[in-house]
């Protein structure tokens, strides 16, 4: 049998991702309205960066707002961008003192001018933290693909790149989070079992772990269960079974 040890060196957990799904049926079940459920949600994200702690993994990615989130009634959505900007500014010193470094990817043009620099500070104060907190805001897998793109073609057209040059390597490197490992394991809670343009690209090869509770009842025991779900999957990354098995050398 493998021991623990070997399962972490073969299998690091180093980066999560959740799908903070339920927030609105959390509140509708009990008579109150979706922010609060968005509220309650929020309060979560502590707890979960010490599970991460925990469990050793560096970095957290939240899938908090959507591209598509936009649709949704302009109350709730005035009331999620509120709520954010609440988050940045109440969470910011407390997670540099946690030494947690906050990072928030997605399309900034919606914000107001106000909610940018906000952010911009926020990221700035704890740039030195030796853990990463992810939020992806006004975020698509879509979206973060197709700038990527555009990035490589105004390289093309500058003479800074040439087309035959274009491979995974240099397409990821114009993505969200190039400079971090893609996740390892991806959550979803609620019990809903798709991605919903989620970080697309970088979820190739991830395993993934649909949680039943809504996201303001995850708890750490969900977290750990996931985490022993993780560690007992065989990541291949296109290999076969029996490759894995052969000394390194031998798969090179």
């Amino acid at each position: 049998m493998t021991d623990c040890k070997d399962q972490d060196d073969a299998s690091p957990l180093r980066h999560v991702a959740i799908i903070m799904d339920g927030n609105s049926r959390w509140a509708r079940e009990r008579g109150l309205n979706n922010i609060a459920g968005h509220q309650a949600g929020v309060e979560k994200v502590r707890d979960v960066l010490d599970a991460c702690r925990h469990h050793g993994v560096k970095t957290l990615t939240l899938f908090a707002f959507s591209s598509e989130n936009w649709q949704r009634p302009l109350s709730e959505v005035r009331g999620l961008m509120s709520l954010f900007a609440t988050y940045i500014r109440k969470e910011a010193q407390e997670l540099r003192a946690r030494n947690v470094r906050l990072r928030v990817i997605g399309d900034r043009s919606r914000f107001s001018s106000g909610l940018r620099k906000r952010i911009e500070y926020a990221e700035t104060l704890t740039v030195n933290g030796d853990m990463n907190l992810v939020l992806a805001v006004d975020y698509g897998g879509r979206w973060d693909i197709t700038q990527a793109a555009r990035s490589l073609a105004a390289k093309v057209v500058s003479d800074d790149l040439a087309i035959a040059d274009i491979d995974e390597h240099t397409f990821a490197q114009e993505l969200c989070l190039a400079d971090l490992p893609p996740p390892d394991l991806c959550i979803r809670t609620a019990g809903e079992q798709r991605i919903s343009n989620f970080m697309l690209w970088q979820l190739a090869y991830a395993e993934f772990y649909f949680a039943d509770c809504y996201w303001p009842d995850f708890s750490d025991a969900v977290f750990a269960d996931a985490v022993v779900e993780y560690k007992g999957r065989k990541r291949r990354f296109g290999l076969s079974a029996e490759q894995l098995l052969m000394p390194k050398q031998e798969n090179a």
